[in-house]
């Protein structure tokens, strides 16, 4: 099992910019993959391979943003380093929670075992 504590990500919303008619990542996305890419490596040794399940709880600074939203641009930033692609991820628990003062995802991520 993989745990992570990872800073709430931006809203999908805020993921894609369209730029002189092209759509690209933002640099706030960029940013964050970048932060969780840091983390999570300290954490995990290569990405996990076979079928995942994965638990996410989300807990806003704000009582705004979709629990959806979240979850996608978290999944993205941990491709290529917990698994090697979210399409590995056959089961998805996701919970959303509001914490002022202490924003964050929390993810667990377990081998599925068919």
């Amino acid at each position: 099992m993989i745990r992570l504590t990872l800073p709430t990500p931006p809203s999908a919303n805020r993921y894609w910019r369209t730029y002189r008619n092209r759509v690209t990542v933002s640099n706030e996305a960029k940013t964050y993959k970048t932060a969780v890419g840091w983390i999570a490596r300290t954490a995990i040794d290569e990405p996990l391979q076979g079928d995942l399940s994965v638990t996410l709880r989300i807990y806003r600074k704000a009582k705004r943003g979709d629990l959806d939203n979240y979850s996608k641009v978290g999944l993205d930033s941990l491709n290529g380093i917990a698994y090697l692609d979210d399409s590995q991820i056959v089961e998805l628990h996701a919970y959303r929670f509001d914490d002022k003062d202490n924003p964050r995802m929390e993810v667990e991520i377990t081998h599925v075992h068919n």
